[in-house]
């Protein structure tokens, strides 16, 4: 592998990487692998391609495309919902409660006991 190496970076690009890694978690080396490969990955603007655009902000058939992966997809939001929402579909779905399985205190009381 090929070592790059960017010298005389301006400070505030180099604390606004860091700033990005932080909220990607992921170091800042991780960060610059990521950003290099989302340039060498998507397709370049103007060749004719007749892609969709992927583009961060943009809105594709599956949603709002946030941003992209270390391996160049796509990361979409499809929508929100409130919990309230979840949980009204999950009742929906499973309307009786499961009920003869063993309680979590069973299990760990047992598996206390059997040290």
């Amino acid at each position: 592998m090929a070592n790059l190496s960017i010298k005389d970076v301006p400070e505030q690009w180099a604390q606004a990487l860091r700033q990005r890694a932080a909220r990607n978690h992921r170091s800042l080396q991780g960060e610059l692998m990521s950003l290099i490969e989302r340039a060498v990955v998507e397709p370049s603007a103007g060749l004719g391609s007749s892609m969709t655009s992927t583009q961060p902000g943009t809105i594709a058939s599956t949603g709002q495309v946030l941003g992209f992966d270390r391996l160049g997809h796509p990361i979409t939001r499809r929508g929100t919902k409130t919990i309230e929402q979840i949980a009204a579909e999950h009742r929906l779905r499973f309307p009786q409660p499961i009920t003869g399985g063993p309680l979590a205190v069973d299990i760990i009381r047992e598996d206390r006991d059997s040290r």
